[in-house]
């Protein structure tokens, strides 16, 4: 398992798409972290629907991991391709990874969540997930798990926006809290900060069900 990293300052690229662009999840992290005295800089590469295939055609998100000079470069697939072709994801994870290590950076993977009408999808995302990062050493973010274990318990915040898919404010603030345990082992409980949208007991429900998966094998 890749631990989480004690650096009270790192510099980060996302490569995804709406999952992590909407509610501007790279800024909710920089935010939760500054409150606990952890700095990040970061840059995000994102297309509606992408995969990382497009992203890996396209060019710029190559160009930015060789000449970003940062410390971990996040990946965010499709959400929906680790169950329909979880062997491609694999690939497509497995070439990111070669120059993303070449660049001396650390590959972290954000895994998603199942849509809202397909919850059964989440064992076969976090297989996915989980399998790729053991075998490369990569950090897996359990984001999806974090959502699982949410849903089975509570049915308010809403995490997902009215589609049904994409995260709502209080799913991306899941999201976040996720990340800052997984990559800085830091306990978000009692935090302040967190979107205007969500009050003070929901900001603790989604802080307390974030460390119950702090990170995945990887």
């Amino acid at each position: 398992m890749t631990q989480p990293t004690r650096s009270t300052s790192r510099r980060m690229l996302f490569i995804g798409n709406s999952f992590t662009a909407r509610n501007d999840l790279p800024g909710m992290l920089t935010e939760l972290a500054a409150a606990r005295g952890l700095r990040i800089e970061h840059d995000l590469i994102s297309a509606g629907g992408a995969s990382l295939r497009r992203h890996w055609n396209a060019g710029p998100a190559i160009d930015a991991i060789v000449d970003g000079g940062y410390d971990d470069v996040v990946l965010q697939e499709q959400s929906t391709l680790p169950v329909k072709n979880a062997a491609r994801m694999a690939e497509n994870v497995g070439e990111f990874h070669s120059v993303i290590r070449e660049a001396g950076s650390r590959t972290v993977l954000y895994m998603t969540w199942a849509r809202r009408h397909a919850p059964e999808t989440q064992a076969a995302i976090s297989k996915a997930y989980t399998k790729i990062g053991r075998e490369l050493g990569a950090l897996v973010v359990p984001v999806g798990l974090a959502w699982q274990a949410f849903l089975a318990e509570h049915d308010h915040p809403d995490l997902y926006d009215r589609d049904g898919s994409h995260p709502s404010p209080a799913g991306s603030y899941l999201a976040a809290c996720v990340f800052l345990a997984a990559l800085f082992g830091e306990n978000p409980v009692g935090m302040d900060a967190g979107p205007n949208q969500l009050d003070a007991k929901s900001r603790e429900l989604l802080q307390r069900a974030a460390c119950q998966h702090p990170s995945a094998d990887g």
